[in-house]
């Protein structure tokens, strides 16, 4: 797969906005732009100060805090990385811009949940909590979302074996006599 690249904060002038990267090459493409302050190993699970630099002239973008994650244990269970730049549009879309120009592709709406779900991380319900949280008006809804992510609804389904006996169906192809209306 790609090697993916989004800014995941909201937009607009905060103190602090990240831009994520995940993929294969994520590590490759930081490496490209990114100057460490103490040179040495980049291990996973550890955080580093430096500079976002343009590659072609080394010119500073901004002064960063990275966090490295390395597959399988990250968000998306592959290879990934967060750079915590000063929030605003500007400096953001130049971070932005400088990893995509070094090989990522601009992340679709979802995509890092997506890939979560498609690497095993977590399930459909799980992933379909992660928009209720963002989106959730009340404490409450965000609480029944925050239990959906955490497995709840799915227990509750492999409990009562709904998932195996919609496989069933599915493979026997007696969905369509269930649903008659939408086949």
């Amino acid at each position: 797969m790609s090697t993916i690249a989004a800014i995941s904060t909201a937009p607009g002038n905060a103190g602090i906005g990240i831009i994520r990267l995940s993929g294969d090459d994520c590590f490759k493409i930081l490496q490209k732009i990114f100057k460490p302050k103490n040179k040495g190993e980049i291990k996973g699970y550890t955080i580093k100060y430096g500079n976002i630099v343009k590659r072609e002239n080394d010119e500073i973008i901004d002064e960063v805090l990275v966090s490295y994650f390395v597959a399988p244990k990250s968000y998306t269970k592959e290879n990934m990385c967060e750079i915590n730049s000063h929030g605003g549009i500007v400096v953001e879309n130049q971070i932005l811009e400088e990893c995509l120009k070094n090989g990522a592709v601009l992340a679709e709406p979802g995509e890092f949940t997506k890939r979560a779900f498609m690497n095993g991380r977590i399930d459909l319900s799980q992933a379909e909590a992660v928009i209720d949280i963002i989106n959730s008006k009340t404490e409450k809804e965000m609480m029944v979302a925050q239990r959906h992510l955490e497995g709840s609804l799915s227990k509750k389904i492999k409990k009562k074996h709904w998932l195996k006996s919609l496989r069933t169906c599915v493979t026997q192809r007696k969905i369509t006599n269930l649903c008659p209306k939408i086949y």
